[in-house]
């Protein structure tokens, strides 16, 4: 095939809102899919770290985030016309509602050309869902629509009014399927989203029962492919951390990690080790350590008595070695962290401080962060932060985000010695001067 003719079948899988289902139905055609026998690529849009376990879970394959703001228009169109290149069909998973958020998933899948499903909660709806989708559609005409997938359906003469509607849309919008009300196919979530895969014990079991529903439908056979191109060339990163070795943290408290900054530490020189801090296993030899963010506070008790890992990192810190903490990661450095059932648990140290988990959300949203450390003067590392806890961190102030669509301050970075934390979730290609900086490398 020509490379620039490089196509394959694909589906954006998109809502009005979140809370629609657009995860149960991208991980249940993933996993019809896959036991057709094809070979299934699943992408997340935006920063999302728990929608991809599941989506990977589902489809049998790796599943990265394309966000155009953090990552960028070339490296999006890159990963997917790559995937593209080696699979039968892609999904890409959009994020909230379709044109929430700036960029949105709209934009992101008119920059792709992939034509987009609406996910449709039709509970409590009849006709209605006609206006709906015609409101989705008309808002921008340029973006391709493949239809409307119902979810909820309550019953056969709900389902023929939900048809009734969509045929009086202008133009008609065909429905693609209808999922029957079924709780079991009901993804459990917690304060920060989906429950982790790892954590779910039957979810192939309702992978599986949602795929078989679905492999009567329409939506069994695959969709048009789609052209994507030759893959748009992959940027130089300096080799800052050549021959250094960096310890990440990751288990079901620390998992909140961005496939891509695995790839870009790499592709940097670093060799990159994992372990776990849940298992109390010791820290690998290492030149600089990574803890990212999670779920510590579901995990105090185990944390608490995670005695060996404690002292390695205290050591590790002491000996005046790098490490890097994103939130969840950072409250595990604080003396203690309380949840929200009140309970507290005795964590590193590292940080004097303490965390307690809130009831309401009190962080969200896209941030800048301009270190200005050696070597990386004038870069600006994107982010992303979202924590329902509040610290109190006695360390020096290092510098603060800067929110992308709010004149609010943004979240502090604390730095004492070679400890730098915060809450901020870094996309570490925006900026891999600082990063190299952040890991104890050389400066450019």
């Amino acid at each position: 095939m020509d490379a620039n003719r490089n196509a394959c079948p694909a589906l954006f899988i998109s809502a009005p809102a979140s809370g629609h289902g657009k995860t149960t139905i991208t991980a249940a055609l993933a996993r019809m899919y896959r036991r057709q026998g094809k070979r299934v690529r699943v992408f997340k849009t935006g920063p999302d770290f728990l929608d991809p376990l599941v989506l990977e879970q589902a489809s049998g394959q790796p599943v990265t985030n394309l966000d155009l703001w953090m990552g960028g228009e070339d490296h999006c169109r890159r990963q997917v016309a790559l995937a593209a290149s080696q699979s039968d069909v892609l999904l890409v998973e959009g994020v909230m509602g379709l044109y929430d958020g700036d960029p949105s998933s709209a934009d992101l899948a008119q920059l792709l050309g992939i034509p987009v499903i609406a996910v449709i909660n039709a509970r409590g709806m009849g006709q209605t869902v006609g206006a709906l989708a015609q409101g989705l559609m008309a808002y921008r005409p340029e973006l391709k629509f493949a239809g409307v997938l119902a979810n909820g359906v309550a019953s056969p003469r709900h389902a023929q009014m939900l048809r009734q509607g969509l045929a009086n849309a202008r133009p008609s919008v065909p429905l693609l399927t209808g999922l029957q009300r079924d709780m079991q196919f009901a993804l459990p979530e917690r304060h920060l989203g989906l429950v982790a895969a790892p954590e779910i014990a039957d979810l192939d079991a309702r992978l599986d029962a949602v795929a078989e529903r679905m492999a009567s439908t329409a939506l069994a056979n695959l969709p048009a492919p789609v052209e994507f191109g030759a893959p748009p060339p992959e940027r130089a990163f300096p080799r800052l951390l050549e021959g250094r070795t960096i310890a990440v943290a990751r288990d079901l408290a620390f998992s909140f990690i961005y496939t891509a900054n695995i790839e870009l530490l790499q592709q940097m020189g670093a060799q990159v080790v994992f372990f776990s801090p849940l298992a109390d296993e010791a820290l690998p030899a290492c030149d600089a350590v990574w803890l990212p963010g999670g779920y510590p506070e579901l995990y105090l008790a185990r944390l608490q008595a995670a005695q060996r890992i404690q002292s390695d990192l205290r050591a590790h810190a002491e000996a005046g070695r790098a490490l890097y903490a994103e939130c969840g990661g950072m409250l595990f450095l604080l003396e203690t962290i309380v949840g929200q059932d009140g309970d507290s648990g005795s964590m590193c140290g590292i940080l004097p401080g303490q965390a307690i988990v809130q009831k309401r959300l009190q962080g969200l949203g896209y941030q800048t962060l301009s270190l200005n450390l050696p070597g990386a003067v004038g870069e600006h590392l994107r982010c992303h932060t979202f924590h329902y806890s509040r610290s109190v961190v006695g360390a020096p102030f290092l510098g603060r985000g800067e929110r992308l669509f709010d004149s609010s301050e943004g979240e502090v970075v604390y730095r004492r010695g070679q400890v730098t934390a915060s809450y901020l979730h870094a996309y570490f290609r925006s900026a891999p001067r600082t990063v190299a900086a952040l890991f104890g490398g050389r400066q450019a």
